[in-house]
C-alpha cells in the first residue's frame, strides 16, 4: 500500500489519466487530502464508488492521530501524537493574548544528544514526514479553535529533533502549510529553530526560504558550547555565523537566538560579553533568554531572579533587543526541553 499524500496534483493527474478518468478528479482527490484533511479514501464522497474501490486497493492515508493531550492550568495544550507505525511524537499549543503558537516536532527523538534537552536522551528512530507535520498543525488548528475560539498564529519547529537534518520533509511541509490548497498561512509566521547545522543554514539561504530562522545558542563561546551540543564540535560558532550572515544576505529574513539560562554556566556578565560580540556578528533581530526547565537526566539549574535581571540589564545597556522568554506549560513537561514522548500522567505513576 501506498501513501496517497506522498502525490503531487501532478501525480494524480497521471494516475487519473492513466485509468481513463477525467482530469478534474484529480483536483478532486486532492482538495479532500488537503483542504478537507481526508482521514480515509472512503471520505472522498464526491468521487465514484469503483474510483474510492480502486484507490483504496493500493492508496491509503497514514492520518496522525492524538493519543492523548494533557491540559497545563496556564492553558498550554501538550498532545501525544501516534503516528502510522506506532511512533510517538509531541506537540504543544501554547495560547498568548495576541496569538496561538504551535510547537511541532520533526523527528522520532533526536541524534544531537543535547546535554539540558529531555530529547537529546532519546534516539533518533525516523524522521517524521512532510505528510504527518501536516497532520500536526491541522489536529492543533482542530483543537485551538476548540479550545481558544482561535485559529493558530504562529508555527515554530522547536518540538522534538532537529528540523535541519530532516530538511526536505520539513521545507516541504511548510510549503504545504502556505499552500493555499492547505491552510493558506503566511510562511513569515513560521520559525525553524535548529541546534546549528552550518551547511543546511547555508542551503536555506540558497533555497531562498521564505520562513523565520532561529539558532539554538545556549553558549556564546565554543568550548562552553562543546560541553552541552555536541554538534558544536563539528559546527562551531564561526561556521554558524558565516551561515547566518549567508541566509540573511540571501533572504533578509528575521534571525533570532535563543539562549537558555544555566546557574553558573552562562549566565554571568562575562557571558553576557560574549553574547554581546555574537549579537553584533549576524543580523540578529532579537535574542530570547529562556529559563531553564529541569529535567530528570540533567544536573542544570536556573539561576535566581536577581541574576536573571542582571544578565538581562546588561544586554539592554548594550543595546541587545533581548526579552526574557517564561515557559509554559511546565506543569505538564510541555516547556522548552522537557519533550520526552512521556504521558505526563504515566510518568506521575511510574
Amino acid at each position: 500500500m501506498k501513501n496517497i499524500r506522498h502525490l503531487s496534483l501532478a501525480d494524480l493527474e497521471a494516475l487519473m489519466k492513466e485509468w481513463g478518468e477525467p482530469k478534474f478528479r484529480s483536483k478532486q482527490i486532492y482538495e479532500w487530502i488537503w483542504k478537507k484533511s481526508a482521514g480515509s479514501i472512503d471520505e472522498m464522497t464526491n468521487l465514484s464508488k469503483p474510483l474510492r474501490e480502486k484507490l483504496n486497493a493500493e492508496y491509503f492515508i497514514p492520518k496522525v492521530s492524538i493519543h492523548h493531550s494533557q491540559f497545563s492550568s496556564d492553558g498550554t495544550i501538550k498532545n501525544r501524537l501516534q503516528l502510522h507505525d506506532g511512533h510517538f511524537i509531541e506537540s504543544v499549543i501554547i495560547p498568548t493574548e495576541k496569538r496561538v503558537t504551535l510547537c511541532v516536532s520533526s523527528q522520532v527523538g533526536c541524534s544531537l544528544a543535547c546535554k539540558f534537552c529531555a530529547t537529546g536522551f532519546l534516539p533518533r528512530e525516523r524522521n517524521v514526514d512532510f505528510d504527518e507535520i501536516v497532520d500536526e498543525v491541522t489536529l492543533a488548528q482542530e483543537q485551538a479553535l476548540e479550545h481558544y475560539g482561535r485559529k493558530l498564529t504562529n508555527i515554530v519547529f522547536m518540538g522534538m529533533g532537529e528540523p535541519l537534518l530532516n530538511y526536505k520533509q520539513v521545507v516541504k511541509a511548510i510549503d504545504m502549510i502556505s499552500s493555499e490548497d492547505c491552510m493558506g498561512m503566511s510562511p513569515r509566521r513560521v520559525t525553524v529553530s535548529t541546534a546549528g547545522i552550518a551547511k543546511m543554514i547555508q542551503k536555506l539561504g540558497d533555497d531562498e526560504v521564505r520562513f523565520k530562522l532561529a539558532l539554538s545558542l545556549h553558549a556564546a563561546n565554543d568550548i562552553k558550547r562543546d560541553k552541552i551540543m555536541p554538534i558544536n564540535e563539528t559546527n562551531n560558532l564561526k561556521a554558524l555565523i558565516d551561515a547566518l550572515n549567508h541566509f540573511y544576505q540571501k533572504t533578509k529574513n528575521e534571525i533570532t537566538f535563543e539562549y537558555i539560562l544555566f546557574n553558573n554556566m552562562n549566565d554571568g556578565i562575562e557571558d553576557a560579553k560574549e553574547l554581546v560580540k555574537i549579537y553584533r556578528q549576524v543580523p540578529a533581530d532579537l535574542v530570547n533568554i529562556i529559563e531553564y526547565n529541569p529535567i530528570e537526566k540533567a544536573d542544570f539549574t536556573k539561576p535566581d531572579e536577581d541574576k536573571t535581571m542582571q544578565f538581562m540589564q546588561y544586554l539592554e545597556k548594550n543595546r541587545v533587543n533581548a526579552r526574557l522568554r517564561r515557559s509554559r506549560g511546565k506543569d505538564i513537561d510541555a516547556a522548552c526541553g522537557q519533550l520526552a514522548n512521556v504521558d505526563h500522567k504515566e510518568k506521575q505513576e511510574a
